[in-house]
């Protein structure tokens, strides 16, 4: 497993956002693990998480592309950091953009924030997590009115490797499948297993023998094939 993986499943655990217990998603499901994007709350923070996903986003498409989307609200911090850290790491301008809730009608009018996007231009998507596909649902529209864009593919910080809306696949595999995209991740549940279980950091087990039991019955019931 790639070091930056590894580095980003305890700075998930640092910043509180990968947390263990007894949470019920969005969908109904009752999950022993849960994500939560909006703890990244600090510049330090930020910035850090901008070079993972740069990293990533390096490694599963390369950086001959135009425009790095996200989607209102979660996304907008995470382009915005993600791009930066692109330029920083690599020395390759990305421009960042964002999609309004509502348009406005003066001023910087439109229902984009950040750069505009037109014909030719290749986007990639960038999410926190996707558990349903809503998101690119109302994403995929907002882009392609802009002009004849080509959209390469999704990344998102941590695939849960859970089954998605009315299939067996994965959320993310069937996006994937749906729209025509590749889609890649941080990094995978499975990697956050391997890497904290039963492995004693600062002080203490954050995936014990308990969790993972936990987590393997949950997999058991809305794992992905």
């Amino acid at each position: 497993m790639e070091q930056y993986k590894v580095e980003f499943i305890y700075f998930m655990v640092d910043c509180g956002v990968l947390r263990f217990g007894d949470f019920v998603t969005k969908s109904g499901r009752r999950t022993p693990f849960f994500i939560n994007a909006g703890n990244y709350q600090t510049g330090s923070q930020l910035m850090k998480l901008g070079t993972f996903y740069a990293q990533a986003i390096h490694d599963n498409f390369g950086l001959d592309f135009d425009v790095l989307f996200g989607p209102a609200y979660k996304g907008i911090p995470l382009s915005v950091a993600a791009s930066m850290a692109i330029s920083s790491e690599y020395g390759v301008d990305i421009r960042y953009s964002s999609n309004r809730k509502e348009i406005k009608d003066h001023g910087d009018k439109g229902i984009l924030l950040g750069s505009r996007m037109q014909s030719g231009d290749r986007v990639v998507i960038i999410e926190d997590v996707t558990t349903a596909g809503t998101s690119i649902e109302e994403t995929l529209p907002i882009i392609k009115a802009q002009g004849d864009v080509d959209v390469l593919g999704l990344v998102v910080s941590v695939d849960r490797m859970e089954r998605g809306k009315d299939t067996r696949k994965s959320a993310l595999a069937a996006i994937g499948e749906t729209y025509g995209l590749k889609t890649a991740a941080i990094v995978t549940m499975r990697e956050v297993v391997e890497v904290l279980w039963n492995k004693e950091y600062n002080g203490s087990i954050v995936i014990d023998d308990q969790i993972k039991e936990a987590i393997d019955r949950y997999y058991d019931e809305y794992g992905a094939e």
